[in-house]
């Protein structure tokens, strides 16, 4: 059952991404149309314009959480909740709570992913579509856009030179991952997709978060309607959990690794690139073997009263869970 789960989980979101991507590709021809018309008024046209020639059988699979993104963006996405006083504090505690035991252990626990499930999805339900589009914008525009990954977003552009598709791939609501992809000028995301009738949210997910095997499901199911080879795509990742994806392409790399997820990298030989300290973010320059494969194939804030308190709570627990693992 839960295999069957994460199989859902995977070709809803393929094919969410899938028909936004089409959505895409149609309004980009009619602005070209538009551009063709204007030429008796002098408009230059698409054809005028150095086009960067597409590689249509590579794509680059991005992570967000820890990879592309500083942190978890569901938790930054309750901080600017609470900002908009949608949530409370007390709200996102037990959020905050269960990713700092994640980071501090690399384990997660079924009960933890169940609960934050659970409010998530109360959250959402009854609201429109429209409604957490519009917040995951605002949001993202707020909070998220100053904690990008320079590292990770100049291997995302390199791609994109090289003509090829760049998604994300996260449990983040696909909406707000939609939004990320689109401000950062990607292909698009596939995110984990929230049921819904006639624009409002019914409360459940269509098959399950988008995690772990959930995430290779949805890359394989992409590439077969995207006519993607597997083995020119290449995968990012920061997490041990990712690995169905990462070894689904031919070139995969560890952003940022978790414990496990270095070793297993060590062990394969995948590239390991870690941007967490200042000296290493700096250095954003992209990696010479990297870089050949890929074309071959082609300031501190000032703190709210918010803040300091659940920047008191994580310290406390923080502390709590090493007396405990000790």
């Amino acid at each position: 059952m839960r295999q069957d789960r994460h199989s859902l989980a995977g070709e809803a979101a393929a094919e969410v991404a899938h028909e936004v991507l089409l959505a895409q590709q149609v309004e980009d021809e009619e602005r070209a149309a538009e551009a063709l018309e204007g030429l008796e008024l002098g408009v230059e046209s698409a054809q005028d314009q150095e086009e960067v020639q597409p590689d249509l059988t590579a794509a680059a699979f991005f992570d967000v959480d820890n990879t592309l993104v500083q942190g978890a963006s569901i938790i930054h996405f309750a901080r600017g909740l609470v900002a908009k006083d949608y949530l409370s504090t007390r709200d996102i505690v037990g959020f905050a709570f269960m990713q700092l035991k994640f980071r501090l252990t690399g384990k997660e626990s079924s009960e933890d992913v169940k609960r934050g499930k659970s409010r998530a999805l109360s959250f959402i339900e009854g609201r429109s579509t429209a409604e957490l589009r519009r917040l995951g914008a605002e949001i993202y525009d707020e909070v998220i856009s100053g904690k990008i990954w320079p590292g990770t977003r100049a291997l995302a552009q390199m791609h994109l030179d090289a003509g090829q598709q760049v998604w994300l791939v996260t449990a983040t609501p696909v909406e707000l991952a939609q939004t990320i992809a689109e401000r950062l000028g990607l292909t698009g995301a596939l995110g984990t997709v929230a049921e819904s009738k006639d624009g409002l949210f019914t409360g459940r997910l269509v098959g399950d978060l988008l995690h772990g095997l959930g995430k290779a499901h949805a890359v394989r199911a992409l590439a077969a309607r995207e006519g993607l080879n597997l083995k020119r795509c290449t995968a990012y990742s920061d997490s041990h959990n990712d690995v169905p994806m990462l070894s689904l392409v031919g070139t995969a790399v560890a952003i940022n690794p978790d414990p496990e997820l270095r070793e297993i990298a060590r062990i394969r030989g995948w590239e390991i690139r870690d941007y967490r300290t200042a000296r290493k973010a700096a250095r954003i320059g992209v990696p010479s073997a990297l870089a050949i494969g890929v074309l071959a194939g082609s300031a501190t804030a000032v703190m709210t009263h918010r803040d300091r308190l659940l920047a008191a709570l994580l310290r406390a627990w923080s502390a709590a869970l090493r007396i405990e693992r000790d």
